[in-house]
């Protein structure tokens, strides 16, 4: 079995495809590394090079092509074909830095090797943003010990802007398998409920303080930029209530330590203050009255969530009433998103 297998769903990815693979070509000579390519229903010349990559190196890249069912059926393809005791997605238009890739393979390695029971390895990611010097690097060592195996006890406060994106974890890919991990078809912002449903069925992390992963953002195309976020609000919308019903029924099963529930809560308050922003920024009738029915549907649902996330300052800010309530709504995001570099 490998150590590792990093997954890479692409749909019409040829015009970075290549930078991004050229960066997943193992740092040594150890063959326990997998790379496969979903090919996600493409129609220009990804599937071409990715067989470039596996033609070179079949020991190491492998390509697998479906009909288009979006990035959450391109991760479950994936993760239905992976060999890697551990899992870990990398999107076609990101990469990988090489000093920091050798360095979490080796932490992988001595985990598989000792056979410690480690469910999830979390490492940094960078903000690489389009015509930006400055790049915002996202790290944990003040909320996660770095280099022991730990549980959600020995796990601090998160900072209100600090939260675990799926570019940060390494699951084992046998949690993933056994918590039957089966994201959404078709639909965007997938990404939320990898980094969220399987964390209740971690017992033991490690915390590996390099900055492994660099997430591009500044396409205007991509689902991150806040124009595509405001069109695509129904989908952002269908995620964050996805989010509640899992938290609200992984509460009532008693499943959570109080610092993972404390975890969850903030990260769920992150996503409904996404949520609310893009609706205030779109600042049509129907995208209000959008906002207004997921509060009320949490308040109705989940009361006692609803509560804790409508007294944080995140929650507060949001909710501000009236027109000149939503300015300063506005204000405080733009303010946030010239901070941290985000779109």
């Amino acid at each position: 079995m490998k150590t590792l297998s990093l997954i890479v769903p692409s749909y019409n990815s040829a015009d970075y495809l290549h930078r991004c693979l050229d960066t997943l070509i193992p740092p040594d000579q150890d063959h326990d590394v997998e790379v496969i390519v979903v090919d996600d229903g493409s129609t220009d010349s990804t599937a071409a090079i990715a067989q470039r990559f596996v033609d070179r190196r079949p020991d190491r890249f492998r390509l697998i092509s479906q009909p288009n069912g979006g990035h959450g059926e391109a991760i479950n393809t994936g993760l239905s074909h992976a060999t890697g005791q551990f899992f870990k997605v990398v999107d076609s238009d990101d990469w990988v830095e090489e000093r920091a890739y050798a360095r979490l393979l080796s932490e992988l390695r001595k985990i598989t090797t000792q056979d410690r029971d480690v469910d999830m390895v979390v490492s940094n990611y960078v903000y690489e943003k389009a015509g930006r010097r400055r790049r915002a690097s996202i790290r944990y060592g003040n909320v996660i010990p770095p280099g022991k195996d730990i549980g959600w006890d020995q796990v601090g406060r998160f900072r209100p802007s600090q939260y675990l994106l799926m570019h940060a974890l390494t699951y084992r890919t046998e949690l993933l398998r056994r918590v039957q991990l089966r994201l959404p078809q078709h639909m965007f912002y997938v990404d939320n409920l990898f980094a969220y449903i399987p964390l209740a069925h971690v017992r033991k992390l490690r915390y590996v303080d390099v900055d492994f992963y660099r997430y591009f953002i500044g396409r205007p195309d991509q689902s991150v930029n806040e124009k595509v976020m405001i069109s695509r609000l129904d989908q952002q919308l269908r995620i964050n209530r996805l989010m509640i019903q899992h938290l609200g029924e992984t509460r009532r099963a008693q499943l959570l330590p109080k610092p993972l529930d404390r975890y969850m809560v903030h990260y769920l308050g992150i996503i409904t203050a996404v949520s609310s922003t893009m609706a205030l920024r779109g600042g049509s009738r129907e995208m209000l009255q959008m906002k207004q029915h997921l509060w009320s549907d949490l308040r109705r649902v989940e009361p006692t969530l609803y509560l804790r996330l409508r007294r944080s300052i995140v929650g507060r800010l949001v909710n501000l009433p009236g027109h000149f309530g939503r300015s300063v709504s506005l204000v405080a995001y733009k303010t946030a998103r010239w901070a941290y570099g985000f779109n």
